[in-house]
């Protein structure tokens, strides 16, 4: 877990207000099978795979596949500078983005992204060549990172005692 205190308090305040203001639907099948923001962190550690939804010119949907990092209460992700998805986020930055453990966690996002300078962050770029390796990518001209900051963010762990 990497998220400090007030991270933590500002992920609760997301999940409980998305919770709130969602669905009666969603609440339903949400309110009483959920985690709390410091046990999320807890859980989101590492490289989770990630399905990221982006959107077409014509306006249609894309779901693609990213390495995501669960860093200081927000998502970031990175792929090829010449991939659809990194020209369709340069035009159209909301995304949305889900992380699946089977039955046992569902982590629902929607946001912007905003694009991530590795060399004015180097902190994260540290972690991500302690991740990959120092010489995995060209990490200024193969790669485009992105950090997702959420408007609604909630999440499905029916049973948190099996993702320990």
């Amino acid at each position: 877990m990497r998220e400090t205190a007030e991270e933590i308090g500002e992920l609760q305040r997301l999940l409980d207000g998305s919770l709130s203001g969602s669905t009666a639907h969603l609440r339903s099948i949400v309110a009483e099978r959920t985690i709390t923001a410091e046990q999320l962190a807890g859980v989101l550690t590492g490289m989770c795979v990630l399905s990221l939804a982006t959107v077409t010119a014509a306006g249609e949907p894309r779901v693609s596949a990213v390495d995501g990092h669960f860093l200081h209460g927000r998502w970031v992700f990175g792929t090829a500078r010449t991939a659809a998805k990194a020209r369709h986020l340069a035009a159209r930055p909301a995304a949305s983005v889900s992380h699946l453990r089977g039955e046992d966690l569902g982590v629902f996002v929607h946001g912007k992204v905003e694009t991530v300078d590795l060399t004015a962050e180097p902190e994260l770029l540290a972690y991500f060549k302690r991740f990959y390796g120092d010489d995995a990518f060209d990490w200024v001209n193969e790669v485009v990172y992105y950090r997702l900051h959420p408007h609604f963010m909630t999440v499905y762990a029916p049973d948190v005692a099996k993702l320990q």
